[in-house]
């Protein structure tokens, strides 16, 4: 395709984000100058939530003409001053509300889960954008495991092409699932990506460069990576896609106000005609519940926050919560295993110096029944900093003067790690605790517990890239066992006793409420989310844009 030939030379069409953006400051530009709704005004839609679901809807209907509020919990960013070259100094872009965990198998809530702020949690992503591949949408069919999506591949394909020129994602030709290219070139691999790299091919294994939504060249006012290592920190330079930089500009600029600093705490229904009506909030620092009137609502608030607002918008119709009259809210939430096992070599590697994930390979991702499980997994490298670092050598049970060593040694270390699709399972379920939260709405419980299938996932998928690291010439070798990236909750299917929201994403029994984030998803793969999370996004946005403002 032409395209292909002009690498990074076409830019998406109908997003001028890149160009809206202040090359001497990171502000996000249009945040003083937005327009400012009042509650009382009935815009076309209200949506829970400025993450990578949130945003992308937002952008795509304003360009359409609709009158949008998004309400954030979160603050505005101020990159220049807000995000730092510093693990721990970067703890306030996480989620760390309270959240109450359990389960045979419970999962710590915390930074790699979700975000908090304009933006959402691609903020302090690690910046891989793959696609989902199209058996992902039909494992029941395929496999006899999961659930198959009311929706096909081909459904999101035009979705995929478009957000990955709006990031852009940078990358090889892709062979796995779709075969396909990426709109900008890889970048330029470092010496741990090499190491791992020569590793795979003694054993067969097949790796390529990227994709990461990282900017290789210049685009618009974007400038290009850095390389300083900090991609899960913000990106101080504007080069790593996120909504903060690749929609929201363009959003604002089309008249989208985002109300920071907002709690959503219900959406309203109005008895009569079951229709929404609107979300009441709380400002921070505030107990006044507010009610933005709204003709649609979209609640994009992830895996743990949507269940948790949909459940909470108990009513008299709605007794249960919100689409909850077949107890499928909150459940069928999906984590992937992370494992990540590093190997010491003589040389001074410097993993942190560049995208945390720079080779990748699926040739594990379909199922192969002589591995004595269903589904995969993917392979990436990826680059603890040195907090993660410490982390990963307290797992193995290094303690005292062994942990400082291995600290002192942190440069001559390279990580490899694994994406596992863990299967969806209806007791995997996010439920409402009784203790409050400061805006006195209830917390959040997650219950989480591996099944048979998952634990021989992560054991294979452990020796595989263990044996990489052996066959790369590792002189020691560290593994830790941990999970990352949530999605369902609220997943899509063909009728209320299966699902959430049907194949547009409109909740079961509620005509003009949506849900537009993670939570949508029957099934995982192995595949990071943030990418299908923005595709869906983009198809729920020409969906409405279609039939009209309301």
């Amino acid at each position: 395709m032409k395209r292909n030939l002009l690498k990074g030379s076409v830019g998406p069409k109908d997003n001028d984000s890149r160009f809206l953006l202040d090359v001497h400051r990171r502000d996000l530009p249009g945040e003083d100058t937005m327009v400012r709704y009042d509650d009382a005004d009935e815009v076309d839609l209200c949506i829970v939530g400025a993450g990578a679901g949130g945003s992308v809807l937002a952008q795509r209907v304003a360009r359409a003409g609709w009158r949008v509020v998004i309400l954030e919990v979160g603050p505005f960013w101020h990159p220049d001053e807000d995000w730092v070259s510093d693990e721990a100094g970067s703890h306030d872009l996480y989620w760390t509300q309270k959240r109450i965990i359990g389960g045979t198998d419970p999962i710590e809530m915390g930074k790699n889960n979700s975000g908090r702020g304009v933006g959402g949690s691609m903020v302090h992503y690690a910046g891989y954008c793959p696609r989902f591949h199209p058996s992902d949408f039909h494992t029941q069919t395929l496999d006899g495991v999961g659930a198959d999506w009311p929706i096909a591949y081909e459904d999101l394909r035009a979705h995929y092409e478009t957000v990955e020129r709006e990031l852009p994602v940078a990358g090889q030709d892709w062979p796995w699932g779709y075969p396909h290219s990426y709109p900008f070139s890889p970048h330029p691999i470092s010496e741990a990506a090499s190491v791992m790299w020569r590793g795979a091919l003694k054993l067969g294994i097949t790796m390529r460069v990227g994709p990461v939504g990282i900017v290789n060249g210049t685009f618009g006012n974007r400038p290009h990576c850095i390389y300083r290592g900090y991609c899960l920190q913000g990106c101080k330079v504007n080069a790593k896609a996120s909504p903060y930089v690749t929609h929201l500009p363009d959003a604002l600029a089309h008249h989208v106000e985002i109300r920071a600093g907002c709690m959503a705490a219900r959406v309203e229904i109005d008895q009569p005609s079951g229709q929404a009506t609107g979300v009441t909030y709380l400002r921070e620092g505030d107990a006044v519940e507010r009610l933005q009137r709204a003709k649609v609502v979209a609640v994009a608030g992830y895996s743990i926050e949507t269940p948790r607002l949909l459940l909470n918008s108990a009513s008299g119709r709605f007794p249960r919560g919100l689409g909850n009259n077949e107890d499928q809210v909150g459940r069928y939430v999906m984590v992937q295993g992370a494992s990540q096992t590093a190997g010491r070599f003589p040389d001074e590697l410097r993993m942190y110096k560049a995208p945390p994930p720079e080779v990748s390979s699926e040739d594990f991702y379909e199922t192969d029944p002589s591995r004595g499980f269903a589904r995969g997994f993917s392979i990436q490298t990826v680059s603890p900093l040195p907090i993660g670092w410490a982390e990963h050598v307290l797992a193995d049970g290094h303690w005292g003067r062994a942990l400082r060593e291995y600290m002192r040694d942190y440069n001559h270390w390279a990580c490899i790690g694994v994406l596992n699709e863990l299967l969806p399972q209806p007791d995997n379920r996010v439920t409402l605790a009784e203790e409050k939260d400061p805006y006195g709405l209830p917390v959040a419980r997650f219950d989480f517990s591996l099944g048979d299938n998952d634990k021989a996932n992560i054991a294979y998928s452990t020796k595989v890239i263990t044996d990489i690291l052996h066959a790369a010439g590792a002189q020691d070798v560290l593994t830790i066992h941990r999970y990352a990236h949530l999605v369902g909750g609220a997943r899509m299917g063909t009728a209320p006793d299966n699902s959430v929201i049907d194949a547009d994403q409109r909740l079961w029994g509620v005509p003009n409420v949506y849900v537009c984030d993670g939570s949508v998803c029957p099934t995982q793969g192995s595949a990071n989310p943030a990418l299908t999370i923005m595709a869906l996004a983009s198809r729920l946005g020409a969906h409405l844009a279609r039939n009209g403002r309301p």
